[in-house]
């Protein structure tokens, strides 16, 4: 039994490895991928759309009244990105449903990559809505003695983030393999069902604190 996919290895030269969660990765990359094309195939604006552009379109206006209910001023800059993490984080819980397939979210490089992205988008989009004075004017809010601890605390809770998705898939992977060797029937698999629901909630609660966390960062100096 290995603790994460990056334990299996399939092509090593020197530094340079191709283990199962780059392959893993990669593959769920290109079904998405290849799903937005066609689900976005024939979509035309203007009058008379049809019943499954009525269907995104509403999907796209009630994730847009999310975040702005979360305090993002403007959703539209942010949307492509949230909705992105969402719902990669939810087809990578989705593949271990798959036989002999782990999901590239029980290896901590994934989840530190996923964070990391949403650490580089706050100063982004918080420069794009605010200007690079007015965004760096929040680590010194309410006085400059609190500049390292607001630096602190933009790299712990990146630290958090990329824990928390990690933890949370590679408990509920260890829990089914004990389980299987103890009482290989149904137990396990009601156990795998409980953690993909828990993969789904934590993909939802992970693209949730990264629109929160670009909500703070835009609304610097308001």
């Amino acid at each position: 039994m290995h603790l994460t996919p990056d334990q299996v290895i399939f092509f090593q030269y020197g530094a340079i490895k191709i283990n199962l969660t780059i392959v893993t990765t990669w593959i769920i990359m290109a079904i998405l991928v290849a799903i937005s094309m066609q689900a976005t195939r024939g979509l035309k604006p203007g009058r008379n759309p049809g019943r499954w552009q009525n269907f995104l379109e509403s999907i796209l206006s009630y994730t847009r009244s999310q975040l702005r209910d979360l305090g993002v001023d403007k959703p539209e800059r942010c949307l492509p990105l949230v909705v992105t993490l969402f719902l990669f984080i939810s087809a990578s819980t989705l593949s271990g449903l798959v036989p002999m397939v782990e999901p590239p979210i029980g290896s901590l490089s994934t989840t530190a990559a996923l964070a990391v992205c949403v650490l580089l988008s706050v100063p982004i989009y918080g420069i794009a809505s605010r200007g690079v004075g007015g965004y760096l004017h929040r680590y010194v809010e309410p006085t400059w003695v609190m500049l390292p601890f607001n630096i602190t605390g933009e790299i712990s809770r990146t630290i958090a983030l990329a824990v928390r998705l990690f933890g949370n898939s590679m408990s509920a992977a260890m829990v089914v393999a004990i389980c299987l060797s103890i009482a290989p029937l149904f137990f396990p698999i009601i156990l795998r069902l409980l953690g993909l629901l828990t993969g789904l909630v934590q993909s939802y609660i992970f693209a949730v604190l990264a629109a929160l966390y670009i909500a703070a960062g835009t609304r610097a100096q308001r």
